[in-house]
């Protein structure tokens, strides 16, 4: 990837990239080091579901608040405050985890704490940007971020892999060092000229929310996405498989979960330089029917690099579902409300995820780790059937440029 020079020599834009870098490994890193030591110490698939569940409770708990925040006050601070919080989780953990894992109700209170902060992190990274460049280099820089935090979550799994086998306990420490990065970066940063909403109403959500629930591209799009991956997410669960199954050792941990990454990776370049064809609505579907697939394969292997295969076409198939609804989502929608829209979008993405975690891990306590990945791609793809015979006019779109124009509806 080469950056455009106008954005190579902004400072506050090669700032925000490492900004955008270290977060994103501090994320994974984290990720895979505390699923490790958890069940490590206790081999219980529910409490690597318990994970998920403190990641979720705090994106619905602070929606709302987190998006008034952002819009109020300066974002470069709501950072600054948001990192602080994360740095210092992260050196309680290490603290507390000096020793060993001991009372695991203390790491889901500091992981909690940690997703608290990062229900604003995410608004605020985001609506930072278009501060920082001019207008006409908006589109070069999204590009670029985009590529750059993809590349980052791509590496994040890889290195983690390697800290928590070189330093295995101690690697907090050095998660905690990435987000003293992190602060420097955003504390470096000029705070962007912003305009300030002056006020925001309950209604505006409401409208959003409307918007999505009566269009007949918007909904069944965001609907599939959040289904297929709540009911067929198999990342909760990848130290088991590596632990027990696959008997890989936090190195292979590592690989297993970059590969969904770096599927992501390759499916999102190719579709960016030969495009998905006439058949948008046939892609989606069939990128589901492919990513419940590559869920059984997983779930059904021993071998360690046909897992990784699967893995692999697990990231890609969801890249080819992401960024078609992403283009369906961005072309139905009226600029008019295309944030309250986005909030809603974003709110179905981090559920999926998380409540897929939530899922993998409660199912797999209850059913066995390879019974409940089975199971999940099997609902994955009567999720896809389902869908398909209720969504007649996605199942039938051409490309997402030629849905017809909505209009701002303006209800009451």
């Amino acid at each position: 990837m080469s950056m455009p020079s106008p954005l190579l020599h902004n400072r506050d834009f090669v700032l925000y990239l490492i900004l955008r870098v270290c977060l994103s490994l501090a994320v994974t890193s984290l990720a895979v080091a505390v699923g490790w030591h958890i069940y490590e110490a206790t081999g219980s698939a529910l409490n690597l579901a318990l994970i998920g569940l403190t990641q979720i409770i705090p994106i619905w708990a602070l929606f709302l608040v987190s998006g008034w925040v952002v819009d109020h006050a300066p974002r470069r601070r709501v950072l600054k405050v948001t990192i602080t919080t994360q740095l210092l989780v992260y050196l309680l953990l290490a603290y507390w985890l000096r020793d060993g894992v001991s009372d695991i109700n203390v790491i889901y209170a500091l992981l909690l704490l940690n997703s608290c902060a990062r229900a604003f992190v995410g608004p605020a990274i985001q609506s930072m940007l278009p501060g920082l460049v001019p207008k006409e280099q908006l589109s070069h820089a999204v590009s670029v971020s985009s590529t750059v935090w993809t590349t980052a979550m791509t590496a994040g799994p890889f290195m983690a892999g390697y800290l928590l086998s070189w330093f295995d306990i101690q690697v907090y420490w050095i998660i905690a060092g990435i987000m003293v990065l992190a602060f420097i970066a955003v504390a470096a940063i000029k705070e962007p000229k912003t305009v300030k909403s002056t006020r925001r109403e309950w209604r505006d959500v409401v409208l959003g929310i409307a918007f999505v629930w009566r269009n007949p591209y918007v909904f069944p799009s965001m609907t599939v996405d959040l289904f297929a991956i709540m009911l067929g997410s198999v990342m909760v669960l990848l130290p088991i498989f590596a632990m027990d199954i696959l008997q890989v050792g936090p190195e292979g941990l590592g690989y297993l979960r970059a590969m969904p990454a770096l599927g992501s990776v390759l499916a999102g370049s190719l579709i960016a330089r030969f495009g998905y064809g006439r058949h948008a609505g046939r892609a989606l579907f069939g990128a589901l029917l492919v990513f419940s697939l590559s869920i059984l394969v997983f779930g059904l292997s021993d071998t360690y690099w046909l897992s990784l295969a699967a893995l692999f076409v697990y990231g890609a198939a969801d890249m080819v579902s992401v960024i078609l609804r992403t283009s369906i989502i961005h072309l139905a929608t009226p600029d008019a409300l295309r944030g309250r829209v986005n909030a809603v979008n974003s709110l179905f993405i981090a559920s999926s995820n998380e409540l897929g975690d939530l899922r993998g891990g409660v199912a797999a306590a209850w059913l066995g780790v390879v019974p409940a990945v089975v199971t999940g791609a099997l609902c994955t793809a009567g999720v896809g059937v389902w869908a398909w015979w209720r969504s007649k006019e996605l199942r039938a779109l051409t490309t997402p440029e030629e849905m017809p124009e909505t209009e701002d509806p303006g209800w009451r």
